[in-house]
């Protein structure tokens, strides 16, 4: 222990002496870990992220296509749905004697880039998302009337809105519309507070608000009838919806589900389909498996790449070093002490790179998160600094003391007299 500091004093101040070449290998090693916890955080993150989404739904319904895009669409914002079901089907479904709740959800509209989601009552009472947590108000209260509007925390944030505001929905889900509803404001009833879902970017208004903007509405614009049909005529009119998009259905029983959801999957009427959440995930983990694989596979290599910099960093700089390490030798240095010199240099710049690496990391996803979530509308979750990061750190190093110990090897054997002989 008495030998140990003073030679990663001297490892240190040798590092120093050689700041470029060292600050290149350290930059190297840092780019190198970096990309490998990044794809890490990005791809446990977002599985972390669309796992904790939805829960206690046992099945989800809408028109079919697939249970992975049913999901994308329905639950995570994600493309466009390719069909809706029938109010008549959609009540004939919620009174089944096995369905202990239902959750219709609408999708068309959107505020300035932010989906619109109509919905009723029931969301606000069994919606939930990671460990069975309900969503909850974090200011003012759910909507009530047709044209209230409850927004999530994300939305209140970007667009500094508050309770009382007015707000104009726009017809279509791109960020930028042409068509706006501005006869028909609505006004923010309440924000919700954040559940690191796209709930949070999301603008949630009743079913008859979405059927009222949309009156007189045909091939997505207004008709002369539209501008006839004001907020107050509306509101006194017939505002139950002809279809939605989807359906949360919560059952009584868990034994149900699979009949349940082969009766919806038959269902004569029209063509339905019935997802399990959990299941329609799994199949999507194993669509992108094969590239996550990939990805993993390469940003190891790029890590293997930034340990062999430290190699070469050494070895290229051992010959041009071999009288230092002879006037160590002549001041009493023993060999070992010249092969725990190398060593702990090798180590000494993997373990500052792995510093780096984490800064640079943390930093950029911090700033990152925000834009990803407002771009892909998947929230990264659990990107923190953790426990992996380190044993990563310790490996890496690690496996820099052990290539480190190749160019000590060389010096090790190197003798007092050669290291003093001038070569000419």
């Amino acid at each position: 222990m008495r030998i140990a500091g003073p030679i990663l004093k001297l490892a240190a101040r040798s590092l120093w002496n050689r700041k470029l070449t060292g600050f290149l290998t350290v930059l190297a090693v840092a780019l190198s870990v970096m990309l490998y916890l990044g794809v890490e955080k990005a791809r446990h993150g977002a599985r972390t992220s669309f796992e904790n989404t939805i829960s206690g739904t046992d099945l989800i319904v809408g028109a079919r296509s697939g249970p992975v895009n049913l999901m994308l669409y329905s639950v995570f914002h994600i493309g466009a749905p390719t069909n809706n079901i029938s109010w008549r089907s959609y009540l004939r479904i919620a009174e089944r004697p096995e369905v202990a709740w239902a959750i219709p959800i609408s999708l068309g509209d959107s505020h300035r880039g932010f989906r619109v989601v109509g919905t009723d009552q029931s969301f606000f009472e069994h919606y939930q998302y990671g460990d069975g947590q309900a969503v909850r108000m974090a200011r003012g209260d759910p909507f009530q009337g047709v044209f209230e509007a409850v927004i999530g925390a994300d939305v209140a944030k970007r667009l500094g809105y508050r309770v009382g505001e007015e707000i104009v929905l726009s017809h279509g889900l791109g960020a930028v519309s042409f068509s706006d509803h501005a006869d028909k404001p609505f006004t923010v009833a309440g924000i919700l507070a954040p559940t690191g879902t796209p709930v949070d970017r999301a603008v949630l208004v009743s079913l008859e608000g979405v059927r009222a903007i949309h009156i007189g509405w045909r091939g997505g614009g207004p008709t002369p009838m539209a501008r006839m049909a004001t907020a107050a005529r509306v509101e006194e009119m017939d505002l139950t919806p002809d279809q939605v998009t989807a359906v949360y259905l919560g059952l009584a029983s868990k034994i149900a589900v699979l009949r349940l959801q082969r009766e919806i999957n038959t269902y004569p009427s029209e063509p339905l389909q019935a997802a399990i959440p959990g299941v329609a995930l799994n199949q999507l983990w194993s669509v992108v498996g094969v590239v996550e694989r990939a990805l993993a596979s390469i940003s190891g290599f790029v890590i293997f790449v930034g340990l062999l910099t430290i190699l070469i960093s050494i070895l290229t700089s051992l010959n041009e070093r071999r009288r230092e390490m002879a006037v160590l030798r002549s001041l009493g240095a023993r060999p070992h002490h010249v092969f725990t010199l190398l060593v702990s240099e090798a180590a000494l710049l993997a373990l500052l790179g792995c510093a780096l690496a984490l800064l640079l990391l943390y930093g950029a996803l911090y700033a990152l998160a925000p834009v990803i979530a407002a771009r892909t509308g998947v929230a990264l979750a659990d990107i923190g600094p953790g426990v992996q990061d380190l044993a990563l750190a310790g490996a890496v190093t690690l496996a820099a003391a052990l290539l480190g110990a190749i160019p000590a090897w060389r010096a090790f054997k190197n003798s007092l007299a050669d290291g003093l002989t001038i070569r000419t």
